[in-house]
């Protein structure tokens, strides 16, 4: 059945549908947080719409790996419709055609839901910029606004999480509209990432902003370079961990710690990391092989033992300093989960749970690593603001 890619006739009510989403927790917060100040409240906001987003990028999961994605193949809406209720017959048109295939009532539901959770936290973002803006001109009216750590509070941080999350809902669109394009995919998933790590950083300012007893101990700084590098190799793995699912290359390898059969299997790596091409074909249009999928595997299974070994050693260095500690506990549990939930998709032939649980562990682990990153380069602010405030001081005494 033809359907049109693009239909733009539900985007009001799915937008009604968004809002009244982000109403629910908005309103909540706000009776949680009466006699809060502006900051405070802001704070909360943004430590609401972090955990929002990360519930989103697990259903997100949950809609890759039960096949969901084509649930509706148009975009925004379901066959032109706001729910797959008012396209019930074009769904159940193209489910007695293919019984199994990408479009069913279930899974048209679960791509739609991901659809309307997505627009109700791109709401609460709308709203954090608006509020972080907010807040900021008013501290700039006040007469000591230039002082204090009111700099952490910057609406800035906010405008590019709106800017972020409005890029991500376009790759959300062409991943439907490209048909799980994987290179489109692979980035929706690592944008959603990201949407995280900006809130985390976002989040960590503003927690700042009330003081310096929030921050990291200043022998952290010597550590600094290894937690970005750090982070910097988990984001390539999870890049290749995205690329593995997008192109179903989980059971490629079907053993641990050999992959069928064999230390080093016959690979072909420059099929399998061919970017721009169709979902299980390679540039030209054919039939990528297995070979081209075992290599996809291979590779992200060796650079998980480069992450862990440095990603350990660093944990390590942070824990024998006394440093981060609620951080380092957070990461080390979060990687013995990865490393758990990774084997259990190989040996246990890719359970749903173990796989909506090991992106979650990846979006979880790279939030946690930001976290530890933002409290050290705080460390280094407050201590900048701490001076200027004790020259300030020694400058009205002297007048």
């Amino acid at each position: 059945m033809s359907v049109p890619l693009y239909d733009l006739s539900p985007v009001l009510h799915m937008l009604a549908g968004g809002a009244v989403l982000a109403a629910l927790p908005m309103a909540w917060l706000l009776w949680r947080t009466r006699g809060a100040t502006g900051h405070r409240r802001l704070q909360a906001l943004t430590l609401m719409t972090l955990f929002l987003t990360f519930d989103l990028v697990l259903f997100g999961a949950f809609t890759r790996l039960t096949d969901s994605g084509l649930g509706c193949p148009d975009w925004p809406g379901c066959y032109g419709n706001a729910t797959p209720l008012g396209a019930r017959h074009e769904i159940a048109a193209e489910q007695a055609v293919l019984p199994d295939g990408p479009v069913t009532h279930q899974k048209a539901w679960i791509e739609m839901i991901h659809r309307y959770l997505a627009t109700g936290v791109g709401g609460l973002i709308l709203v954090l910029t608006v509020w972080s803006w907010r807040v900021y001109l008013r501290q700039q009216r006040e007469s000591d606004a230039s002082m204090g750590y009111s700099s952490f509070i910057s609406p800035w941080w906010a405008t590019v999480t709106l800017l972020w999350v409005l890029v991500q809902g376009a790759f959300g669109a062409w991943t439907v509209t490209m048909k799980l394009f994987p290179a489109m995919v692979t980035t929706h998933l690592l944008l959603g990432i990201g949407l995280l790590a900006v809130l985390c950083a976002q989040a960590v300012r503003y927690r700042v902003g009330h003081g310096p007893g929030q921050v990291a101990p200043e022998g952290v700084g010597r550590l600094h370079g290894w937690l970005w590098l750090s982070l910097v190799t988990l984001v390539v793995q999870l890049a290749l961990g995205g690329w593995v699912s997008t192109n179903y290359a989980v059971l490629a390898c079907n053993g641990f710690p050999q992959c069928q059969g064999s230390w080093w299997p016959p690979m072909d790596l420059r099929e399998g990391f061919e970017i721009w091409r169709h979902l299980g074909q390679t540039g030209e249009g054919q039939a990528i092989t297995f070979d081209a999928l075992v290599g996809i595997h291979f590779v992200h299974r060796l650079f998980a033992i480069v992450v862990t070994a440095l990603l350990g050693w660093t944990l390590w260095r942070l824990h024998r300093g006394g440093h981060l500690q609620v951080q380092v506990r957070w990461a080390a549990a979060l990687l013995l989960l990865q490393l758990l939930t990774g084997l259990s998709n190989v040996v246990l032939d890719w359970p749903l749970l173990a796989a909506v649980m090991h992106t979650g562990g990846a979006a979880a682990l790279t939030t946690v690593l930001t976290w530890a990153l933002c409290a050290s380069d705080a460390t280094a602010q407050v201590a900048s603001q701490d001076r200027a405030l004790q020259a300030h001081g020694t400058q009205e005494v002297r007048a």
